[in-house]
């Protein structure tokens, strides 16, 4: 049996509905193709989810992977991705998170962990090395995340161990609950935790002895030594480790793109009292980081007087500050800090929770909500009380909440009203950056394949404003001009592609991509140290363009076409109102015209081309499409 290096080598299957636990070889031809994390929950999820799945059903698979690079000293390689089909886009979901969690999979034996079917009761699953126990979770269903990872730690005795939990909003049948692992990690998008509550899973604990070997530890820690010095000599490295992605919020206000007031105005007037530079003035007390990581870019607040006097814990990251601050009007940064605690407590996505209570305050501007149908709540722009009120709600059914717990798409359906209004793309909401100011990340909510998300492409370029390296590296100077949309597909596939690449080795983006600190060719060269697989830097970016194109064929399957790859009227027809992105609207047809051109997908409706399939070994996918009657060009 050849030896396994980067890899454990082995997939755990977990049958909830029989009982039954089998371990896999992790097949070659997966490492190979799909390189690790993402990559290979993509892979899974198209071959074993058939089409038209309810994603409540035993029948969908909930997935956890790690990266080849993770539970090695490569820095920041700490992640993990957890993916399904979606409940609340009905669609690929996926998520991903940092923390302690991933390097702890892989210290326990698996690369991948695949859970199936349904436990006829609440259980947690405590994985130690070769050891699967089903344990008895009636005890802590209704917990909230805090107070289950403390409770699972005191039953097991061990504080160390790596646990990633649901909340009270996922047992509830919010659409979109979190995983949450080292208790404020949030794999908190598309409703991976709402999926692992469908299979009465309160938690998986996880605690592993094993190593993580490497192909060439010599060339292997030479490769490590290299990236940690161009990190530590990094230009953003201080002001990242200050600050973490709170930095954004400031920078995104100077350039007149921070969503304010639900889109509303890409400037906010309270931006200083609410942002990261606040918090290290006033909040924060430390830093913290993942597992082998060089940059501890997360930060520990405690607040020391004021209604919160007492409230502390870690965070909050960009989207969640901004969405609790601008995005719903409120100028508090305290109520912030609570609510960001609220959520992570509840198990909430942060940016899918505002998006809904920043919904219903336009709503009721517009006169198209009543005080009445929102329970009697105040839904005045950054009102405190309504802000806590509503989160509690959502997260417990209740009222009002009960109508923003299924996501905004679907809120504004069951109302009637504010479907214009809802900002989303095929069900998932956007993030804290309006695409009237970045029109790169704006084409690349509208094609990604989770929905409307910025981190399938993350295309930082735009911002650089070096048109000379936008002529040397897309043949186009306006790739580099964040308000031009010419080039625009060009750079977002080749951000698609190395996002792939990073989610796939599991590392992070914010140093990885963000900083320009692992390209295709350095991945190559790390990838075989860590692995022994021989791979060019083109090698590596087809494993992204693959990743992309596999999933794009899932969406394929579920009926999603160049229809569903758009953006909310108001980016495409209202110009931006004020600010330094004033007068600026969304160009969107010639840059999709150009994505799929550069994709080799089919401009008519957005699908692949048989030709690029194949090119790209996919031929199994342009038979599963054949069969359902998809035409392939």
């Amino acid at each position: 049996m050849a030896k396994y290096y980067g890899y454990t080598g082995k997939t755990l299957r977990i049958n909830l509905s029989r009982g039954k636990i089998t371990v896999h070889r992790l097949e070659k031809e997966l490492m190979v193709n799909f390189l690790g994390g993402r990559g290979f929950n993509s892979k899974r999820l198209f071959d074993e989810i058939k089409p038209g799945l309810d994603p409540l059903s035993p029948e969908n698979k909930l997935i956890f992977a790690t990266g080849p690079l993770v539970g090695t000293m490569f820095p920041t390689a700490s992640r993990f991705n957890v993916s399904a089909k979606s409940p609340l886009t009905g669609i690929l979901g996926d998520s991903n998170a940092g923390g302690h969690f991933a390097s702890e999979m892989k210290f326990a034996g698996y690369d991948q962990i695949i859970l199936e079917g349904r436990s006829k009761k609440p259980i947690y699953i405590f994985i130690d090395d070769d050891s699967v126990e089903f344990r008895v979770a009636d005890h802590l269903w209704g917990r909230n995340v805090y107070e289950t990872d403390r409770e699972i730690k005191k039953d097991l005795g061990d504080q160390n161990v790596q646990i990633a939990v649901i909340g009270p909003a996922s047992e509830n049948g919010v659409k979109f609950g979190g995983i949450f692992a080292n208790l404020m990690r949030a794999a908190g998008r598309t409703g991976m935790g709402t999926v692992m509550a469908s299979k009465k899973v309160k938690a998986l604990a996880v605690r592993g002895s094993k190593s993580v070997e490497v192909a060439d530890p010599g060339k292997f820690e030479k490769l490590v030594e290299e990236i940690e010095g161009e990190i530590y000599g990094h230009p953003q490295y201080w002001p990242r480790r200050s600050m973490g992605t709170t930095r954004i919020l400031m920078v995104a206000n100077m350039m007149g793109f921070l969503p304010t007031r639900h889109f509303t105005s890409g400037v906010f007037e309270h931006a200083e009292e609410v942002s990261g530079e606040k918090l290290v003035e006033e909040y924060n007390v430390k830093t913290r980081a993942c597992f082998s990581c060089i940059l501890p870019c997360s930060r520990f607040y405690v607040v020391r007087k004021g209604k919160y006097t007492g409230l502390c814990g870690e965070g909050p990251e960009y989207e969640s500050l901004s969405s609790f601050t601008a995005r719903i009007g409120n100028s508090d940064i305290q109520v912030a800090l609570k609510a960001n605690d609220m959520v992570n407590k509840l198990g909430l996505d942060a940016i899918t929770t505002a998006e809904c209570i920043s919904w219903a305050m336009e709503c009721y501007e517009k006169g198209l909500i009543t005080k009445e149908e929102a329970d009697g709540l105040d839904l005045t722009w950054g009102n405190e009380e309504t802000i806590l009120t509503l989160i509690e709600k959502i997260a417990n059914r209740e009222g009002f909440g009960d109508i923003l717990a299924d996501g905004v798409r679907k809120a504004a359906e069951k109302m009637g009203r504010g479907r214009e209004i809802a900002f989303h793309v095929k069900g998932l909401e956007l993030i804290q950056a309006d695409p009237r100011g970045l029109k790169g990340y704006g084409l690349g909510y509208a094609v990604a394949s989770r929905g409307g998300d910025h981190l399938r492409s993350e295309p930082f370029f735009e911002l650089s404003g070096d048109l000379k390296r936008g002529l040397e590296l897309f043949g186009i100077p306006e790739t580099a001009d964040r308000l031009a949309y010419k080039g625009k597909g060009k750079l977002v596939c080749f951000f698609e592609e190395w996002c792939a690449v990073a989610d796939a080795l599991e590392v992070c983006k914010n140093v990885a991509e963000n900083m320009e600190i692992l390209p295709f060719n350095k991945a190559a060269e790390t990838i075989k140290a860590a692995t022994g697989m021989e791979m060019s830097g083109e090698d590596i970016r087809k494993i992204g363009e693959r990743i992309v194109n596999v999933e794009r064929g899932f969406l394929v399957r579920e009926g999603i076409r160049r229809r569903d790859d758009t953006l909310p009227k108001r980016f495409l027809v209202e110009p931006m109102p004020n600010g330094p992105c004033k007068g600026s609207k969304f160009e969107l047809e010639p840059m999709l015209n150009e994505y799929y051109v550069e994709r080799g997908w089919n401009p008519e409706n957005g699908v692949p081309t048989e030709k690029k399939l194949k090119e790209l070994g996919l031929t199994y996918v342009v038979k599963e499409l054949g069969k359902l009657g998809v035409k392939i060009y």
